[in-house]
């Protein structure tokens, strides 16, 4: 037998007789129900009386009183851990910086013409972009987050 075949009536039974079961047990009901005759009740907006939300505080108290954020005397951040040291490579990267940038800018300081300062200056700030880049660790992935 298909399901093409069965009556509409009979799916309309069991389909009755499944919620029927489940509201035996309990499933869908609420403690507090309201009844189909009365309205609900409910706090209305405007008089400071309620409960804010049902939060248990009032409006007034929301909006206009202290702000619970500012009372942090429970919680005392943990001491920053120590900056890293400085290794040799990231002095020379430095320096590769402070080369270039001062040769483009003012290479008559120091005896360099400016068509041979400004070919030195760019190589010297590539040379320091390069290796700053190679310095940068690509060491195993921490497990805090997602990885691509």
């Amino acid at each position: 037998m298909s399901s093409r075949d069965t009556d509409p009536e009979d799916v309309d039974a069991t389909f009755a007789a499944i919620v029927a079961d489940l509201e035996a047990e309990g499933v869908g009901k609420f403690e507090e129900e309201e009844k189909p005759g009365e309205p609900a009740e409910r706090p209305r907006p405007g008089n400071g009386e309620e409960a804010w939300r049902t939060g248990g505080t009032s409006w007034e108290q929301t909006v206009l009183g202290d702000d619970p954020a500012e009372d942090n005397e429970h919680y005392v951040p943990p001491e920053p851990p120590p900056l890293p040291r400085p290794g040799k490579g990231a002095f020379v990267v430095l320096l590769l910086l402070v080369v270039g940038l001062f040769v483009l800018i003012a290479p008559g300081v120091i005896g360099l013409g400016s068509n041979v300062g400004t070919p030195l200056g760019i190589l010297a700030l590539a040379a320091a972009i390069a290796l700053a880049l190679l310095r940068v660790k690509q060491g195993p992935h921490d497990g805090d987050g997602a990885q691509v």
